[in-house]
């Protein structure tokens, strides 16, 4: 079942990358390395590769990469690929993998400005506080070229925002849950639809994908 959610209201931004880097620790890192992946993120991420292939696209972003499991997917596809993610220790296993990879907070990506074809992120824009949404999508549309697109998946459903208090990791994270009309609204102010179906797992998960694309 989804997390339960506590301290809901205004949370800093600031507070949010230091408490989820923190959670995202080396044991986390070494515990989810071994996790396999479920068989509809492995579909999920065939058919956004499909969409990439049918607009010959060549460069892509992880954004919030983790242990690099997709990125070396995309690479091993032939894509030239770039991870991204705040934790230290997510990014020393991406490395390992002999992908490029780079410690970076999404709302600071010091990555220059339409130079990947691509961006690919799951459940890391469910850690940005709503207040910052808009310009966490911003911050991705400008690294894309025009005509890139954008996976974005994250679980949702409700509309609630805070702190896990029953979550395993030290510390409890930060979580935006948004329902799929309250997403949508706030992809469609960047960048246009192309695709937007769920996923609902039988513990009661929703998960919400969209393929997003940048008009010129």
């Amino acid at each position: 079942m989804r997390l339960r959610l506590e301290n809901a209201g205004p949370t800093g931004y600031d507070d949010v990358v230091a408490r989820n880097r923190a959670s995202y620790g080396e044991s986390e890192a070494t515990r989810r390395d071994a996790h396999p992946k479920s068989a509809w993120k492995i579909d999920e991420r065939a058919a956004f590769l499909d969409r990439l292939r049918a607009a010959d696209a060549h460069t892509l972003l992880e954004v919030g990469s983790g242990t690099g499991q997709d990125s070396v997917f995309f690479q091993e596809e032939g894509l030239e690929v770039t991870a991204v993610d705040l934790s230290p220790a997510m990014v020393e296993k991406t490395k390992a993998k002999g992908i490029k990879a780079l410690v970076r907070d999404l709302m600071a990506l010091d990555l220059p400005a339409e130079s990947f074809d691509s961006v690919y992120s799951i459940n890391t824009l469910l850690h940005v506080p709503n207040s910052e949404l808009d310009a966490a999508l911003r911050a991705i549309r400008a690294v894309l070229v025009p005509g890139g697109l954008f996976y974005l998946g994250v679980f949702g459903g409700d509309q609630e925002e805070g702190i896990a208090g029953e979550d395993q990791h030290v510390p409890p994270r930060f979580f935006s849950f948004r329902s799929d009309r309250q997403l949508l609204e706030y992809a469609r102010e960047v960048f246009e639809v192309l695709d937007f179906h769920v996923y609902d797992d039988r513990a009661g998960i929703r998960f919400q994908a969209l393929t997003l694309v940048k008009l010129a």
